[in-house]
């Protein structure tokens, strides 16, 4: 039997019952960008679009078990970390990491704090852990603009203010940032790529009017993910991201839900567009 060579890309993430967001977008996206998508189960989040309904954490030893089962028997040559929720999974993954040594893949850290709705995905005293433990792993990290506000410490209304805040956040981690300006106004949405060697790149696209968003977040880091285990260099998975998720908000499905509020469900997005 022949050896598969097809990237294996591993995602440590929460559970969307919606399937527009958390490991369900990430698989979608791996396979659509030619990679062999493995799972470690965080959490389990009953979730709608624009709604986070009820969240219940996978037991942390279990969490353990499967980024250590994960690593150990396939070679996993980059992966994401999603919605870890508290304190002790971050910990867990953190550890998981610093065993791997110089086998350790890419990794990309896409900060899950606050969804699109604005419902909190992390308990507070987590923000510590992820800058401290989680961060110095990270080959990139991607903050949507209200998590890198909690980041910094301030609103970030402004381009000018998105391009301070991951200059900042560049220096001070010595890693390189992604930020998302999705939630800017403006005819384009732009993402900022900060690394440590101060340069700064754009990454623009036409907005798409009247687009409701769900799990663009995920989907544009297992995007890079999936990049970055295909041997692109992180300004090209960012680029390939970009054009992924672009391509999937311009693209996203539109249907009637029996019994739901209108401004509760206007749209999914599904990554496999």
């Amino acid at each position: 039997m022949p050896v598969s060579v097809i990237p294996v890309t591993l995602t440590i993430a929460g559970s969307d019952n919606s399937a527009g967001a958390g490991i369900q977008a990430d698989l979608k996206t791996f396979t659509a960008l030619g990679t062999y998508g493995l799972t470690a189960l965080t959490c389990v989040v009953a979730e709608i679009p624009g709604k986070v309904s009820a969240i219940a954490p996978v037991p942390v030893e279990v969490v353990a078990e499967q980024v250590r089962l994960s690593l150990e028997a396939f070679p996993v040559a980059a992966l994401k970390t999603g919605m870890l929720y508290h304190r002790p999974v971050i910990e867990a993954v953190a550890g998981a990491l610093g065993r791997c040594g110089a086998a350790r893949p890419a990794v990309v850290v896409d900060p899950v704090m606050i969804a699109t709705s604005g419902d909190p995905l992390l308990k507070p005293d987590a923000v510590e852990a992820y800058q401290e433990q989680l961060f110095p792993f990270a080959t990139v990290i991607t903050p949507n603009l209200d998590e890198a506000a909690a980041l910094v410490g301030r609103p970030l209304p402004t381009l000018e203010a998105m391009r301070e805040a991951g200059q900042e956040l560049c220096e001070r981690h010595g890693r390189a940032f992604l930020l998302k300006g999705g939630h800017l106004c403006g005819p384009e949405a732009i993402d900022l790529l900060f690394t440590p060697d101060g340069a700064v790149e754009a990454f623009t696209a036409p907005r798409v009017p009247d687009a409701a968003t769900h799990g663009t977040g995920c989907t544009f880091s297992a995007a890079i993910t999936a990049g970055l285990a295909r041997g692109l260099s992180l300004s090209e998975a960012v680029g390939q991201g970009k054009a992924y998720i672009s391509r999937a908000i311009g693209t996203m499905f539109r249907w009637p839900v029996p019994g739901a509020r209108a401004e509760e469900i206007r749209a999914l997005n599904h990554s496999h567009t």
